[in-house]
């Protein structure tokens, strides 16, 4: 058996260890069947995506719209009133 030493914040391993307590794992048992599904998957075993709000094309505009709302004080709409039946 190969040891493996891991370094990760103290708070997200005690969370870990609650969660796979609930679930009558350890965090050992937990890391093996996590490592078996990247061999299985032959890579990381679920969609890793970063969230598009950071983007920096995002950013950028966002960053474009918070200028021309400081410049123009924003858009004015017209209140769209509807009637009850």
């Amino acid at each position: 058996m190969a040891n493996l030493n891991i370094r990760v914040d103290d708070t997200l391993k005690q969370q870990a260890e609650l969660i796979f307590s609930d679930l009558g794992i350890s965090l050992s048992a937990a890391t093996t069947m996590f490592l078996k599904q990247v061999v299985r998957c032959n890579g990381i075993p679920f969609e890793l995506r970063a969230d598009p709000f950071y983007s920096a094309e995002n950013q950028a505009r966002l960053l474009k719209s918070k200028e021309r709302m400081e410049t123009t004080g924003g858009t004015v709409h017209d209140m769209i009133e509807v009637e009850d039946d």
